[in-house]
């Protein structure tokens, strides 16, 4: 079995770690851990309902209803495509230490089913019993990461072909599904009455009248789950989003590949832009011909290549500037928190109404309104105290070398 890995992966030297992936991590982890900083309530008040810039802002911090994309949109993707990065210098790390493939493989199917098992817990915390969903990006990443792991050490035309192959499978599945009938009352399946429906083809991939929508109201409601309450909706998500997750993640190995090689740092940084314009516009144009609408709730095909175009061009910025032009001093609040990703996941999960309550406790219940003297931005400070306390956590288990990894 060791034979399977490639003479280049199986090399003794250990790869360097790369700083741009730990700051770009860190981002995407504070953005997610931010909860949008309480822009969005802010928005909707008396004071800002015409403030075009608070809009924008809250626009761009909130999850689009259906088709279309947003910066707060772009966060799971951003995860899934750097573990597909992290995959390509972990693996090629272990082969370097001497690990078997076998013992590789082994390690691959534990962290999947951990991450699963991290997914469920979290969305458990606070319910009366186990809360079994597997749309959260963990669970996601979990589901697939074992037949990621077997695509790793691949020639790169054949992951490639691997990550189209499944878009396009995807694809076929949805579009080859029976529309509803006409007059379908669609309040039966969760969608409300004002539900602007996607017109023609597209309406292959509208809410709740798809194949991944109807998997789920079987997986979903089998006995071994004991739902209190039969399932319906979960705002349009799917278990099936792994699927095409997947090659999400498979394009997060190529890039990681390719940064391992032995190309010069220029070359990679500017295959990275190809890649990542090519990406906008073939998921673009697939949505405005009308083959596959742009829709991350369904992670349809358009998006899976759309949302990767967006992390390449991130991942060649943070490239650039930090590994590349060598500024790296700023990001290292970022890398902090990059490095123990997992940590600042859990914490947000499990101690946000802790730390929260526990300063109202000890300084005020109008604390974050700075004792009453900015109501409206409550929100707002109340997020940005509780992102430095997560990111002061961070730090400390930094400065111990304590690292939170499956």
């Amino acid at each position: 079995m060791s034979q399977i890995i490639p003479a280049e992966l199986a090399a003794p030297k250990k790869p360097d770690r790369l700083a741009a992936l730990d700051a770009y991590r860190g981002f995407v982890m504070l953005a997610m851990a931010s909860g949008g900083l309480g822009i969005a309530a802010i928005a909707k008040s008396k004071e800002m309902a015409d403030s075009w810039w608070w809009q924008q802002a809250a626009r761009q911090l909130e999850h689009v209803e259906w088709v279309g994309c947003s910066f707060w949109d772009l966060i799971q993707p951003s995860f899934m495509f750097m573990v597909g990065v992290s995959l390509a210098y972990s693996a090629a790390s272990r082969t370097a230490q001497g690990q078997s493939y076998p013992l590789l493989l082994l390690h691959a199917v534990l962290r999947g089913a951990a991450l699963v098992g991290l997914g469920v817990f979290l969305r458990s915390n606070g319910q009366p019993q186990t809360n079994f969903f597997f749309i959260d990006v963990t669970s996601q990443i979990g589901l697939g990461y074992v037949f990621l792991f077997l695509l790793w050490g691949r020639p790169a035309a054949i992951q490639f072909a691997a990550a189209l192959g499944i878009l396009g499978c995807y694809w076929l599945l949805f579009a080859r599904w029976p529309l509803p009938a006409e007059g379908f009352d669609y309040s039966t399946v969760g969608v409300k009455d004002s539900w602007k429906h996607l017109p023609g083809f597209a309406a292959h991939w509208d809410k709740n009248a798809n194949p991944a929508y109807y998997f789920d109201v079987w997986f979903m409601n089998l006995e071994i789950f004991h739902r209190p309450k039969p399932y319906v909706d979960c705002g349009g998500y799917a278990t099936l989003n792994f699927i095409p997750s997947l090659a999400t993640m498979i394009f997060g190995v190529l890039a990681g590949e390719l940064l391992r090689g032995p190309r010069s740092g220029a070359e990679k940084m500017g295959m990275l832009v190809i890649a990542g314009l090519l990406g906008l516009a073939a998921g673009g144009l697939l949505d405005a011909a009308g083959i596959c609408p742009l829709v991350k709730r369904i992670w349809t095909p358009s998006w899976t290549l759309f949302a990767a175009g967006w992390t390449c061009l991130m991942l060649a910025g943070f490239y650039g500037v930090i590994d590349l032009a060598g500024w790296k001093a700023w990001s290292f609040p970022l890398v902090v928190v990059g490095m123990n990703s997992i940590a600042i996941y859990c914490m947000t999960y499990l101690t946000k109404g802790f730390i929260q309550g526990s300063l109202k406790t000890h300084l005020g219940k109008d604390l974050f309104s700075f004792w009453g003297y900015a109501p409206l931005y409550e929100a707002l400070i109340q997020s940005v105290v509780t992102l430095l306390i997560y990111w002061i956590i961070c730090y400390w288990m930094y400065r111990r070398k304590l690292f939170l990894k499956l």
